[in-house]
């Protein structure tokens, strides 16, 4: 098989022009082309009034046939999923908490070795956790153990459901978790589009289908089933866990995925005396713009074209202060969602359908925070989020409304009365008011300094009834967990630290692929008889 990399063609080429470009870049005849595949295409709107098609094809040619030489025509990568050997059948079965993306894949793995794995989630079955989310949306009625952070598939089932990821992946793993999800039900679309998505509701699904091929490899769920504490005996080796129910599990091996809103986890870890360490995160605000207006300034005429779809942007301004303000986890045709964990406190992000249909475009506009500012102890970054989601939940009304303010107002400094054209999509309902007491002054300074800055790149961005809504706090992990280069706990034997919330992973694709990274660092171990 031969790769050829930045084949382009029109936006609008008929299925035909595909072939013909091979054939023509290859210099071959038809006959000597036997078979392509699409494995990447991509899309280059620069100039809107020529937005291309840009292919990376795998080509396979007859014995014999001599091809143009290029830089851009190369063998076809091995990209297929390489198992390491099994290791013996363990005395204790290795514990995977988390049923997010990262502990998915790390039991799915586990389980494909044979290892089956116990997986601990404490919150609910994916479908029970969708009645308990649409609880809080439609009735302000929370469950702190099943909502958006909690619950089968993690934080990242209520999201964009995003697919694709900036880490440096030479094992070619994010080729296995889009292989296994394409397994699971999503479109097989999600192997070869540049920016690949699925959407809240086909995550669901995929979430059960993963679920029943594990427990048919040998794994074993259990929902409900938070964990309380771990047992260590006097080398810190792991022994065991216990849980809030009373049940205790013998393991030597326990991957942590507990996601980055697990804050009563920490307390406990940070309790046992695992090394954990404060990292810088990001706070901010939820903006809505008309999706129709995204995707004129990005496509032109082509706006609405199905190739191109939901038009997205990403932008960062340097602010004077010192502050980076950027878009965050931006949501084409979505919505914004209340996505808190604890009573008393208003947390948003976004979410997006497959379809990506939705009157409103949203993003996260946050600003970058450091441990230095919020000196203390080494959880000083919960409190300083509880302490802004509590302010967001007063100033939106105390009924888990969100405050909200429309742009003009927000840069004029004044408290907003009434909204304008474009509605907010938060639920249970957005409070119009003064965000300033929301965020602490710098962050506040630096968005009112970046949203003009924005302006300047996509007109229309700092309209005057443009929404904000408050406050975006849950953007990555205050913490990491720290673990070595065998994804081991500093000092935790038998600990592995994975995802999010250790703070290795930002986002699906990239906490799926550390979730099989650290499976096998699991097998390797097991393998090395540390039983």
């Amino acid at each position: 098989m031969l790769r050829i990399t930045g084949l382009t063609l029109p936006l609008t080429h008929d299925a035909a022009a595909l072939r013909a470009a091979i054939l023509t870049r290859l210099g071959i005849a038809d006959a000597q082309l036997l078979d392509f595949s699409i494995f990447r295409r991509a899309f280059d709107a620069r100039k809107k009034s020529n937005i291309t098609l840009v292919y990376t094809i795998d080509a396979s040619i007859a014995p014999g046939a001599i091809i143009n030489a290029g830089p851009d025509i190369g063998p076809t990568p091995d990209t297929d999923y390489k198992f390491l050997p099994t290791p013996p059948t363990p005395a204790h079965r290795p514990v995977v908490i988390g049923t997010g993306p990262c502990g998915i894949f790390a039991a799915l793995i586990l389980a494909q070795m044979g290892l089956h794995p116990i997986i601990l989630e404490r919150g609910r079955l994916v479908r029970e956790r969708t009645k308990d989310t649409w609880g809080l949306w439609r009735k302000s009625i929370l469950n702190p153990e099943s909502n958006v952070q909690f619950g089968e598939g993690g934080a990242g089932t209520f999201s964009d459901g995003k697919l694709y990821s900036q880490i440096k992946d030479p094992q070619h793993l994010g080729r296995k978790v889009l292989t296994e999800f394409v397994k699971a039900g999503a479109p097989e679309e999600i192997l070869y589009v540049s920016k690949p998505h699925i959407g809240t509701f086909r995550l669901v699904g995929m979430v059960e289908t993963m679920r029943a091929t594990i427990e048919a490899l040998g794994g074993e769920y259990r929902f409900g089933s938070k964990v309380t504490d771990i047992e260590l005996d006097a080398t810190r080796q792991v022994r065991g866990v216990h849980l809030q129910n009373g049940d205790y599990l013998e393991t030597n091996h326990v991957v942590l995925a507990i996601g980055h809103s697990a804050r009563d986890t920490f307390e406990m870890l940070l309790a046992r005396g695992v090394f954990i360490e404060p990292k810088p995160f990001s706070v901010g605000f939820r903006i809505e713009h008309p999706q129709s207006m995204i995707d004129q300034h990005r496509f032109g005429a082509f706006a609405g074209n199905p190739i191109l779809g939901a038009a997205d942007y990403k932008l960062v301004h340097h602010a004077s202060n010192g502050r980076s303000v950027y878009s965050f986890c931006m949501c084409p045709g979505g919505t914004v969602v209340a996505a808190t964990s604890e009573p008393g406190r208003v947390v948003t992000n976004g979410m997006s359908q497959y379809s990506r249909n939705e009157r409103n475009a949203n993003a996260g506009i946050v600003v970058g925070i450091n441990p230095s500012d919020y000196p203390g102890h080494t959880l000083a970054g919960v409190a300083f989020q509880r302490q802004w989601e509590s302010a967001a939940f007063v100033a939106g009304g105390g009924t888990y409304a969100a405050p909200g303010q429309l742009v003009g107002d927000f840069i004029a400094g004044r408290a907003s009365k009434a909204l304008g054209e474009v509605i907010p999509s938060y639920k249970p309902g957005v409070t119009p008011t003064d965000l300033a007491p929301t965020l602490p002054d710098y962050a506040i300074a630096a968005i009112r300094e970046a949203l003009p800055a924005f302006e300047k790149q996509i007109r229309g961005f700092a309209r005057p009834d443009a929404v904000l809504t408050g406050v975006e706090t849950r953007t990555s992990s205050p913490i990491r967990i720290t673990r070595g280069k065998d994804f081991e706990s500093l000092n935790t034997i038998g600990l592995f630290p994975a995802g999010e919330g250790a703070g290795y992973a930002g986002g699906i694709l990239s906490a799926g692929v550390d979730g099989i990274k650290v499976a096998q660092a699991v097998a390797q171990s097991m393998a090395k008889g540390n039983v």
